[in-house]
């Protein structure tokens, strides 16, 4: 599997603390199943600016040492870009970092709080031929409480990354009642661990995988661990599918509308 949203580079973000948290975390990941991870640390102004080129000697330096311990996993260097207005001239300027040189660039949005000019920013982006990728959307309050804003920024074209975790309620219920609206309705595109520290996700991954299997099937699975990570690792296209809008129609009871 391919771990498409992690915070694994040491003492550059909120996520691993050392050179030796960050082997075990690989490790942990391995021992899960996966045999490539993208370094998704925070890009974040004002904040988080570790510049690519710091990253990048990251990236290589901890690919040579798992290749001397002979550790099967490959790291590629991405970030999680903050939402800013600015998020075209931090790629174009090298500060931010796609999907490994891709067109597929992750961000996120403040958790309470929908921005004001989201949709001019997702435009510019669409407009530079860079294909949005929204971390996480089932922890925003915002789309707890109504997403149609993910079906509407589906439609614009912008992606969908899900957290494992969100699925089996390491957030919370409001935003495992999310995740679960979203497989449902086929309005997710990549699954990634989201991980900051070791001792917390990677060992639950058996026990999320079942999870989610009450709600996609297997292909599905591979379809948002493999093949679509994949194909934006190595920039190609994506076939996205129609999300499944579903209709209340009394008793609680959802029909699907064509």
């Amino acid at each position: 599997m391919i771990d498409f949203h992690t915070h694994i580079i040491p003492n550059i973000d909120d996520g691993s603390k050392s050179v030796e948290e960050t082997f075990n975390l690989i490790k942990e990941a391995e021992k899960a199943g996966f045999d490539t991870i993208i370094s998704t640390s925070h890009y974040m102004e004002g904040y988080f600016e570790t510049s690519n080129e710091e990253k990048r000697i990251w990236i290589n330096t901890l690919n040579q040492k798992l290749k001397e311990q002979k550790i099967n996993v490959q790291l590629y260097l991405g970030n999680e870009i903050y939402l800013t207005k600015n998020i075209t001239q931090l790629l174009e300027n090298d500060r931010a970092s796609s999907i490994n040189n891709s067109n597929y660039v992750l961000f996120e949005m403040p958790l309470n709080a929908k921005p004001l000019d989201l949709y001019d920013i997702i435009y510019e982006m669409l407009s530079r031929k860079i294909i949005p990728v929204l971390a996480h959307p089932e922890r925003y309050t915002f789309v707890q409480k109504d997403i149609e804003l993910i079906y509407d920024l589906i439609d614009k074209g912008v992606l969908m990354q899900m957290n494992f975790g969100s699925i089996t309620g390491f957030y919370g219920s409001k935003v495992q009642n999310t995740a679960k609206k979203l497989l449902l309705r086929d309005m997710v595109h990549f699954l990634g661990s989201d991980v900051h520290k070791q001792n917390t996700i990677y060992p639950q991954i058996p026990k999320i995988l079942d999870t989610l299997k009450k709600y996609i099937d297997e292909e599905k699975i591979k379809e948002l661990t493999e093949i679509n990570p994949n194909l934006a690792l190595n920039n190609k296209a994506i076939d996205i599918p129609e999300p499944i809008r579903l209709k209340k129609h009394g008793f609680g009871v959802f029909n699907k509308i064509n």
